[in-house]
């Protein structure tokens, strides 16, 4: 048995073949370009992504063949194509964009967020697709010629794929579900939120469960049956095996995505938590979960690191001296604004408690427990809607900085498994394209734990103010700006 994993993540795409046991071989594996071409805008390549994709359908299929195959997608990430000849008509727009902002901010004032809560879990932000979508529709010229014409496709980067790779155009439940354009109970598009953000819902996918038939795609070298398509955070959920309510994982990659698997219906929008769709397989009712994200974590590491305060990743594993916080020092790690349970793009990242003595290692060291005390507030914010059940899994680049696993761990108060497989988006999203084949993947979880050690209440107390100040600095100079 074989199955083919295709990760298409913010910066790279992986493909990874799984056997029956769950040994894993990387076929394929590329960086893509990063385009900044305004402030706060980004983008990719849609044709860069697409061959990127294809190389790891061709590369399995050189190496062997596979039975079946699944793709991960980014999520929010979207763009528009036609329909006719498949070319798209713009960059992909990706989920860290902000270009929306202030279309959403007169949405916002206009009281409208109360119907997308209501109905799709979500609040009024750029990270979702909606209000991208809608961009693309008022803004791009040669989408308009389309729709005037009945030929213009919008959709997630997975829907683009599908329809690429094998002739359906189509989307999962998933992905569906972090547009802001599905009601989440009904799991169908939503024509009155359509309209809210000017999405023609004619031009969206169909949408499908999470795995079963979706499609056959050829190549040269033979043909590989789709079985699987997934976010790639609810993919990651899947392959660290939580499958009751209150099983927790985190992945920290760019940002920090803190996922749930929750009781039975579609769990309520409160303390900022995002309510999604965690898989549905054929045949079968969706399972739902709560999502809660921090915006820059690997990405504020590495903003460190290309501005001179480090050089290698084995300098921030271990430090001498008091924590950065027992000495009063916090960074805020708001460089891309607050997500859960803020959901404030005006705050900015920031240090505060700077002294004549800091050291670019103690700034660097205030940037790991910046992030940890982020991600405990959104955990929080799990917790007091779905309990937690047992220790929290932990995977991405960052959780193997034994420094940052360890403070984490002491902020949750909580055990923290840190995975031991490097690609769980991956291997969630082969062992749901291995069992709508009829297959198992059987790989059980592993990982080195860490158990919490006392941490002083006056430490959180401190990251609070911090957070509070970069906060109000943040509505302060919004507020001037558009004086």
């Amino acid at each position: 048995m074989r199955i083919l994993a295709v990760d298409q993540g913010t910066t790279s795409t992986r493909g990874i073949v799984f056997d029956r046991d769950g040994r894993s071989q990387t076929v394929f594996y590329r960086e893509h370009r990063q385009s900044y071409p305004r402030s706060g805008w980004v983008e990719h390549d849609p044709d860069e992504l697409l061959g990127n994709v294809r190389a790891c359908f061709e590369a399995a299929l050189a190496s062997s063949g596979v039975m079946a195959a699944g793709i991960a997608n980014q999520g929010e990430s979207c763009l528009a194509w036609d329909a006719e000849d498949g070319a798209p008509v713009g960059p992909v727009i990706v989920w860290q964009d902000g270009r929306t902002a202030d279309d959403l901010a007169r949405l916002k004032a206009e009281g409208a967020e109360a119907m997308t809560l209501e109905r799709a879990g979500l609040p009024l932000d750029s990270y979702f697709s909606a209000s991208k979508l809608g961009w693309i529709a008022r803004n791009n010229a040669r989408a308009k010629e389309l729709a005037a014409l009945g030929r213009l496709r919008l959709g997630t980067t997975d829907a683009f794929f599908r329809d690429r790779l094998t002739g359906c155009f189509e989307t999962d439940l998933t992905t569906a579900s972090r547009t802001s354009l599905l009601n989440l109970e009904a799991c169908q598009w939503d024509e009155e939120l359509c309209a809210l953000f000017g999405v023609p819902v004619d031009a969206l996918p169909s949408i499908t469960p999470t795995s079963g038939a979706l499609g056959t795609a050829a190549f040269d070298g033979g043909i590989t049956p789709l079985t699987a398509s997934i976010v790639d955070q609810q993919a990651a959920l899947y392959g660290h095996g939580c499958r009751r309510p209150g099983d927790v994982k985190i992945t920290f990659g760019t940002g920090a995505f803190a996922l749930t698997v929750t009781s039975t219906g579609k769990p309520a929008s409160r303390h900022g938590l995002l309510p999604t769709i965690a898989w549905q397989e054929a045949g079968e009712r969706p399972v739902y979960a709560l999502d809660g994200g921090v915006y820059t974590v690997s990405a504020a590491v590495n903003w460190a690191r290309s501005i001179g305060l480090f050089d290698d990743f084995d300098e921030i594993a271990v430090f001498d001296g008091p924590a950065a916080a027992e000495r009063g020092l916090y960074f805020v790690p708001a460089l891309a604004g607050l997500a859960c349970p803020h959901w404030d793009r005006d705050a900015r990242g920031s240090w505060m408690g700077l002294s004549l003595d800091t050291t670019k290692q103690d700034m660097v060291r205030a940037i790991l427990e910046g992030i940890a005390f982020r991600t405990a507030e959104v955990v929080e914010a799990i917790d007091a809607v779905q309990p937690i059940a047992g220790p929290i899994t932990i995977d991405g680049g960052m959780s193997a900085n034994t420094y940052f696993a360890q403070f984490l761990s002491d902020t949750l108060a909580i055990p923290l498994r840190v995975s031991d497989e490097p690609e769980l988006s991956a291997l969630g999203v082969g062992m749901l394209a291995a069992e709508a084949s009829g297959m198992i993947i059987d790989r059980p979880q592993k990982g080195a734990m860490v158990a919490p050690r006392p941490q002083p209440v006056a430490w959180r107390k401190g990251f609070l103010s911090a957070r509070q100040a970069v906060q109000a600095f943040g509505a302060a100079f919004a507020a001037e700006a558009t004086s």
